[in-house]
């Protein structure tokens, strides 16, 4: 398993919480979102979830991921 600290733009509330969290548990991937640090932390099994894919799933969900 391997873990990523994400920095995420425009996350606010719960919602935004649930959103990204539900996203990534679609792909397989567990996740801790850290509203006031504006962080999301991913662990994820990168051959089954490339980074790429963890980006897109919180970008779809009207996200913003700084690289």
């Amino acid at each position: 398993m391997k873990e990523v600290i994400l920095s995420v733009r425009g996350m606010s509330c719960n919602h935004c919480v649930h959103s990204i969290l539900n996203g990534l548990g679609k792909l397989g991937a567990s996740a801790i979102v850290d509203l006031e640090a504006g962080t999301v932390t991913v662990r994820h099994d990168e051959e089954r979830q490339p980074l790429q894919a963890i980006i897109a799933s919180i970008e779809e969900s009207g996200y913003f991921v700084e690289k």
